[in-house]
């Protein structure tokens, strides 16, 4: 399953830079081993906001009780909306596989080939996977993906007969893109 997500995350890199675009930060959680869906944040704002909108990817995790998440996201990009400095390598996909009891830091640099420019000066780029440092058991994370990986244990309590897809439904109206998978669709 590992591999699958690497794969899905270095896909979806590789053509939003193809695009001229960053991929926003992406939860996907899983319960018992089965991927429950692709959540993306919502557009952010600088500063706060995109601290905020980074932690509440947690909330459909939460909602569903998952068992362990998968984050991604890129160095240079959270660092900036976050407004905060620039850890690791950049740019980065970064992804993290979490549990209750811990999580795992996988990092997978690249540099940009850059393919065109539009002429508002937007580039359009190729990412060359760069060889991946080893994970790193308990790596640091920036803190609202750190917020993210401890709310997504942390069981939301909602007086309603199907907290999960209320969770689903009022993320979308926030904002936030959501692919939920088959078995996990409302």
């Amino acid at each position: 399953m590992w591999d699958a997500l690497v794969d899905v995350a270095k896909s979806a890199y590789t053509a939003g830079l193809g695009e001229g675009t960053v991929p926003r930060p992406l939860i996907m959680p899983l319960v018992r081993g089965e991927l429950v869906g692709m959540i993306w944040v919502r557009p952010l704002k600088v500063g706060q906001d995109a601290l905020t909108g980074i932690a509440e990817l947690s909330n459909i995790a939460a909602a569903a009780r998952a068992d362990e998440v998968v984050l991604a996201w890129e160095t240079h990009d959270v660092a900036t909306a976050c407004e905060l400095p620039i850890v690791g390598p950049a740019p980065c996909l970064n992804m993290v596989v979490a549990t209750r009891d811990g999580h795992v830091l996988h990092q997978f640099p690249y540099s940009e080939q850059i393919l065109s420019r539009s002429p508002e000066g937007r580039a359009s780029v190729a990412p060359d996977w760069r060889p991946a440092p080893a994970p790193q058991p308990g790596g640091e994370l920036l803190p609202p993906i750190q917020a993210a990986v401890n709310f997504s244990f942390t069981p939301i309590e909602l007086d309603h007969p199907n907290p999960f897809g209320v969770t689903v439904v009022l993320m979308e109206e926030d904002g936030y893109r959501v692919r939920l998978t088959e078995a996990f669709d409302r």
